[in-house]
């Protein structure tokens, strides 16, 4: 018997590769063979990080800015991150004991659920959801459990009741993300105090994932479930990133804040684990988030641009409607009307069609019978992608 089986795995095997990842694995072979394909189902921006954050990370590296940080994150990151909470989030944390500096916000969810989860505690996730949430619930010795969504007014939504329909006593945590990946909706003051409203009477801790807060469209507002109910400070911890705002996905640089006893527990996940993002790179997020932001502006405009190709590009097919997204880089598109299941449009559009989307079903049982299809990356991509996913959809087999 080899050492490796006689370790106990239960949390590991029940890991899943995340949809995009999967997809990938196929879109790889069929790339090896020769085909020719174009994706639109990526969340990574092509828009370059904005030149004076990546001047600000020279600067740093010339400054010898290259030993280990400090474990909570570096004193002037934390201190811009004070700052960006009060500037556009009408939220204040002391950036001493109630802020944190995470490798990504992927690693402040894991931190945040490790600190917050005792064993078998269930944690709620609307549905349709982004399904990197699922293993760092399972690693934190959790269990997902779904909340149902639903397609209302063009949009996806929680419909009322559903919050209390998914609840049992195992619940200890609730994951929202707004603007809401995949679906592209951005919850409203109405829809926030709903949720918070069930938190506080339930008395779960809410983790706020919210990376894609400057991504808005058609006047739509970003409202921290923080701010929307002030009394959630007490027992939510908030997750951000310069991934999308600042298009700095392989910086791996993020932050939280919450209470100060939670934000302890999490440091001590970090502090054996990732010890946070390098120094240099620190000092540039700081420069992000304390700067100008006409750079942010400029990309949310760019992204509106695109947003608007897709909808012109996808509009009057028949059996097929786009949900306009109010928030993100992804809009989910419904084809109940074509009869056949979400991966089933999915797999014939790469195999038949060279265009690579994400099935809704991947998502969540809420998300069959759409697609996410991705603007993240425009110019020619998008407009020869879309070229083909309009043909695929169109065409009837």
């Amino acid at each position: 018997m080899l050492l490796v089986d006689m370790l106990p795995v239960d949390r590991i095997a029940s890991l899943r590769p995340t949809a995009v990842n999967a997809i990938l694995a196929e879109v790889r072979e069929l790339q090896a063979k020769g085909a020719d394909l174009v994706s639109l189902m990526r969340g990574e921006p092509d828009l370059p990080t904005p030149a004076h954050i990546v001047e600000a990370c020279t600067q740093a590296l010339h400054a010898g800015r290259t030993g280990y940080p400090d474990n909570r994150g570096e004193k002037n990151l934390r201190e811009a991150v004070a700052l960006k909470l009060r500037r556009d989030n009408g939220l204040a944390y002391d950036p001493a004991t109630e802020i944190l500096a995470t490798t990504g916000a992927t690693f402040g969810i894991h931190a945040a659920l490790t600190a917050i989860l005792q064993e078998g505690g269930e944690v709620l996730l609307p549905d349709p959801v982004y399904d990197a949430y699922y293993s760092p619930i399972r690693l934190a010795g959790g269990m997902p459990r779904a909340v149902r969504a639903e397609i209302w007014g063009g949009r996806f939504h929680i419909p009322d009741g559903a919050l209390d329909e998914a609840w049992t006593p195992s619940v200890q945590a609730m994951i929202l993300n707004t603007p809401w990946n995949p679906v592209g909706t951005v919850f409203t003051q109405a829809e926030l105090e709903r949720i918070g409203e069930f938190c506080l009477r339930r008395k779960i801790t809410l983790i706020s994932d919210e990376i894609y807060e400057t991504i808005l469209f058609d006047g739509h507002r970003h409202i921290s479930p923080l701010a929307a109910v002030p009394e959630l400070r007490e027992s939510a911890v908030y997750v951000n990133s310069l991934s999308k705002t600042y298009s700095m996905t392989g910086w791996r640089v993020g932050y939280c804040a919450g209470p100060a006893a939670i934000i302890q527990r999490m440091f001590m996940v970090l502090a054996q684990s990732s010890r946070g993002p390098s120094t240099f790179v620190q000092d540039a997020a700081a420069v992000a988030l304390a700067g100008s932001q006409d750079c942010v502006e400029s990309m949310r405009l760019e992204y509106a641009a695109r947003r608007q190709t897709v909808l012109d590009a996808l509009s009057g097919i028949p059996g097929v409607d786009v949900l306009a997204p109010e928030g993100g880089f992804f809009a989910m598109v419904d084809v109940r009307g074509l009869g056949q299941t979400s991966d089933a449009v999915r797999r014939r559009l790469l195999h038949d069609f060279g265009v690579v989307v994400a099935h809704g079903s991947a998502y969540g049982d809420a998300g069959e019978g759409t697609l996410r299809v991705s603007f993240a990356s425009g110019g020619e991509t998008l407009r020869k992608g879309l070229v083909r996913l309009r043909d695929g959809l169109a065409h009837r087999p």
